[in-house]
C-alpha cells in the first residue's frame, strides 16, 4: 500500500455511493434518449470492478484499508445485484418502484435565503432525510439482501410518518443489526438499549431525553421484557417526542417538548426503534397506545446464501457463488441430521465465524484451491462442538 493519506473510510463510501447513483441514473437517462443497452453496459463495467475489488482484499493491505475495501465489495454486489433485478424486470426508468424503494444517496444544491446550498441527502420512495454527518469510523456494513431493501423502505417510511419502528421476528434474524446498518448508511448515531425487566420510567425517560436532544437513534433490544407499567409510561414519554417532531417548525430557532417534568430542545431527526422476540416467556403484550406510536414490521430468516456469497467476496474467494450454495447446503443437512444439542448454531452467526476464519486461511495461503480452504475452515470450526453420536453423520456430509 502508498504510504500517502488515504480519505476517511467513512467519506469514501459515501461519495462511491453518491457516484453509483449517479451513473445508474445518466445511464438510465441515456435509455430514454435511445441508448438501448446504457444500463446493459453499466451494470458489465460494475461486475468487472467487483471482481478488481475481490482481487485487491488478497494484496497486502493494512487492517483499515481491508476494512474499506471489505465495505466497498459488500455495497457494490448489492448494487450489482440491484442492476440485475432492474434489467430483468425492465424497470429501466428512474420512477419505476424497482428504483424508487433503494436507498439512494445524493449530492443535492438547494437555494436557501438567495444562496445556494450543497449537502447530502438520502432519498427512499418519497421519504427524505439530510445524511447525519455523525463520525462512524471504519466499522463494517451489513451485507443487503432483498429482506434488507424491504426493512428499509419500511423503517424510512416510519420516520417519514414521524413514528417509531417496531421490528419483529425469531432470534438471529437481523433486526438490531438491520437497524444499526441503516442508521450508518445515514450518518447517524444509533445506540442499542438491551431492556431488562429490571428497568424503570425514569432511566426509559433519561434515555429518551437525550435521544431527543442529540438527535440520535435508539434500538431498544427486546422492548417488551419491560414490566407493563413501564410500558405504560412509556407510551406518555414517547409520544411527546412523536408529537413534537411532528409539529416541529424549522424556521423557529429551538423546538421545545416536556418529558418527565424537563424542558428538552428537540432535534427532529433523532429515531426510536423497538425489537422484539415473540413467543418467550415472560414477554408482556405492548400496551395499544404504545403499539399505535410504532410502525410493525415481521423481519423472517434471512436469504443465508446470499450473504455468504457476500462474505466470501470480502474475504478474497472469487468463486464466492459456488462456495456459498454449498457452504449453505452442508448447514441445511447438518441443522436437519445431526442430534438437537444446547450448543450446536447452525445460524446467521455461525455462519459469519466460519466464513471469517475462512478468510484469515486464504490470506495466510492465497495459493491454495478455494475449496479445501472453506472446507479447512469448516472442519477446523466444528469439529470441536460435535458429540460423538453425530461424528459419524458429520463426516459423511462433509
Amino acid at each position: 500500500a502508498s504510504d500517502r493519506l488515504l480519505d476517511p473510510a467513512q467519506v469514501a463510501l459515501l461519495v462511491a455511493g453518491i457516484q453509483s447513483v449517479l451513473s445508474i441514473e445518466e445511464a438510465m437517462d441515456s435509455m430514454t434518449q435511445g441508448g438501448a443497452n446504457a444500463l446493459q453496459t453499466h451494470a458489465d463495467q460494475q461486475r468487472h470492478d467487483l471482481v478488481d475489488l475481490v482481487r485487491l482484499t488478497q494484496t497486502n493491505l493494512t487492517g483499515g484499508e481491508r476494512q474499506r475495501v471489505m465495505c466497498s465489495i459488500t455495497i457494490d454486489a448489492h448494487t450489482r445485484d440491484v442492476l440485475d433485478k432492474l434489467l430483468r424486470e425492465t424497470s429501466l426508468h428512474k420512477s419505476d418502484f424497482q428504483w424508487q424503494s433503494q436507498l439512494k444517496q445524493r449530492f443535492v444544491e438547494k437555494e436557501e435565503a438567495g444562496l445556494v446550498v450543497s449537502q447530502t441527502e438520502v432519498h427512499v420512495c418519497d421519504a427524505s432525510f439530510d445524511y447525519g454527518l455523525e463520525y462512524l469510523g471504519n466499522g463494517p456494513r451489513l451485507v443487503v439482501t432483498p429482506l434488507t431493501d424491504r426493512f428499509y423502505v419500511t423503517a424510512t417510511q416510519a420516520l417519514h410518518l414521524k413514528m417509531g419502528c417496531a421490528p419483529a421476528g425469531p432470534a438471529g434474524t437481523g433486526k438490531t443489526e438491520t437497524t444499526k446498518d441503516l442508521a450508518s448508511a445515514l450518518g447517524k448515531c444509533c445506540y442499542v438499549f438491551n431492556c431488562s425487566p429490571e428497568m424503570d420510567y425514569q432511566s426509559l425517560g433519561n434515555i429518551f431525553k437525550g435521544l431527543a436532544a442529540s438527535g440520535s437513534w435508539g434500538c431498544f433490544d427486546e422492548f417488551n421484557r419491560l414490566i407493563p407499567e413501564v410500558l405504560s409510561v412509556c407510551t406518555v414519554q414517547f409520544k411527546a417526542v412523536c408529537d413534537g417532531t411532528t409539529s416541529y417548525d424549522h424556521d423557529s430557532p429551538t423546538h421545545y417538548i416536556m418529558i418527565e417534568g424537563d424542558q428538552i430542545n428537540l432535534d427532529p431527526t433523532c429515531g426510536a426503534f423497538i425489537t422484539m422476540n415473540p413467543g418467550y416467556l415472560g414477554r408482556s403484550e405492548l400496551p395499544e397506545g404504545l403499539k399505535a406510536l410504532f410502525r410493525p414490521m415481521t423481519v423472517m430468516v434471512p436469504d443465508l446464501v446470499l450473504i455468504c456469497e457476500n462474505m466470501l467476496m470480502a474475504e478474497g474467494y472469487v468463486a464466492a457463488r459456488s462456495l456459498a450454495s454449498k457452504f449453505y447446503g452442508l448447514y441445511s443437512l447438518l441443522r436437519d441430521l445431526l442430534s438437537k444439542q444446547a450448543h450446536y448454531d447452525w445460524g446467521l452467526r455461525a455462519v459469519k465465524s466460519v466464513l471469517v476464519v475462512a478468510g484469515h486461511l486464504k490470506r495466510a495461503e492465497p495459493d491454495l484451491p478455494e475449496e479445501q480452504l472453506l472446507m479447512r475452515a469448516l472442519r477446523d470450526f466444528n469439529i470441536p462442538k460435535i458429540v460423538q453420536q453425530d461424528e459419524v453423520v458429520f463426516f459423511g456430509s462433509s
